[in-house]
């Protein structure tokens, strides 16, 4: 009788949740193909390389969205849950810098690579941070009003921040230290401890641009792309192109032209370009309009979050794929200058593909065991 009434109450979360995460990771299946094809016959001598891959980060991020929708996601809450998400992050994060285990490529150490698996940590410790957040917080929320309330978590995201920096990644440093923000005003922090951290935080971020050679280099072509149109403007004015020649409906699907190996990273963090190459303007609003309806309900969810840990956990989830999602837009269409960051759901990438959808598959969950505890807690009417 339990299995029976656990399987009919699976209905009764928010089912939009998993579906558009389904959706949006299989169009991302197709898009890797299309956008890797190419490159991945000369690279590698088969055409389906990439999208193998990605085809099995799918099953495996389905299979896990399904498993934890149905976890009691209070068992999260505990101390012991909080602090092994910690440890356990900030652990795979300085992985990463152990010769033989971490994998570097082009000038960045940001996977650890094990036999043929590669794991990428700082997606993990995204998840890591936002668990340990809920957990945290949910033990009063009164003490976050405090500065002394919120240093454990200023700390442990500060830790995270500078372990992400040193791979070199500030890309995805800039999204958890705005995660980290947004964690911290959902905890009810006083506007004046925001100032307190977000002026000296304002003032390192051109010390940090200025000690990497890099990064200055990628200012100036963000600002200028043409004035170095063979070295650092190269990829942002090779995306603008794909956009550009995508129009308002696209070239089709599988046409791309700046895929056959004009467009760097076209599978992984530039795939949005050659999906608006093929699908146009039109293909894009679509997208969003999906992408945006995702971020829309994992609002609605927490709203109607009737204890303060689902609802940081669930604003937490929300917040870092909305984050990513615009952050990966204003990059590909030279809105902000260019970082190493996938499109959720959709770019190459097994990592980001499991767990982007396994942390879905807790949203629903959430929803799910929400509106539960709403029908038991309404009166019976009499007969």
């Amino acid at each position: 009788m339990k299995n029976k009434s656990r399987f009919r109450s699976l209905g009764k979360g928010d089912i939009l949740i998993p579906i558009l995460t389904a959706v949006l990771a299989a169009f991302g299946v197709v898009s890797v193909y299309s956008a890797s094809s190419y490159s991945a016959e000369v690279q590698y001598g088969d055409g389906f390389y990439f999208m193998k891959k990605q085809l099995v980060g799918f099953v495996l991020g389905l299979i896990a969205m399904i498993a934890v929708s149905f976890l009691d996601y209070e068992r999260l809450k505990s101390k012991k849950v909080r602090w092994i998400s910690v440890v356990v992050s900030i652990i795979l994060l300085a992985l990463v810098f152990v010769p033989g285990l971490g994998k570097s490529n082009y000038g960045a150490t940001r996977w650890i690579a094990v036999g043929g698996i590669t794991v990428q940590p700082s997606e993990i410790a995204k998840y890591g941070f936002i668990l340990f957040c809920a957990s945290y917080m949910a033990e009063g929320i009164g003490k976050m009003r405090t500065l002394k309330g919120g240093l454990p978590v200023i700390a442990v995201g500060l830790v995270i921040c500078v372990l992400i920096m040193l791979e070199p990644n500030m890309s995805v440093t800039m999204c958890v230290g705005l995660l980290m923000v947004s964690m911290l005003f959902l905890g009810g922090m006083k506007l004046k401890y925001f100032l307190w951290i977000g002026i000296p935080a304002l003032l390192l971020i051109p010390v940090l641009i200025i000690i990497e050679p890099y990064r200055l280099l990628r200012l100036s072509a963000f600002l200028d792309p043409w004035a170095s149109p063979k070295n650092e403007g190269y990829q942002l004015i090779q995306s603008l192109y794909a956009l550009g020649n995508g129009g308002w409906f696209g070239t089709g699907l599988f046409r791309s032209r700046q895929k056959y190996r004009f467009l760097p990273f076209a599978e992984s963090d530039f795939i949005l370009a050659v999906i608006g190459e093929e699908h146009g303007l039109v293909g894009i609003i679509v997208l969003f309009a999906l992408s945006g309806t995702l971020v829309w309900r994992g609002i609605r969810a927490a709203s109607r979050c009737n204890d303060f840990f689902s609802f940081i956990l669930s604003s937490g989830i929300t917040i870092i794929y909305a984050i990513q999602t615009v952050f990966n837009a204003l990059v590909v269409s030279g809105a902000m200058p260019p970082t190493g960051l996938p499109l959720p759901l959709i770019s190459s990438g097994n990592t980001s593909l499991i767990i982007t959808m396994l942390s879905m598959g807790v949203l629903y969950g959430i929803t799910r065991r929400q509106s539960t505890k709403t029908e038991n807690s309404l009166p019976i009417k009499p007969e």
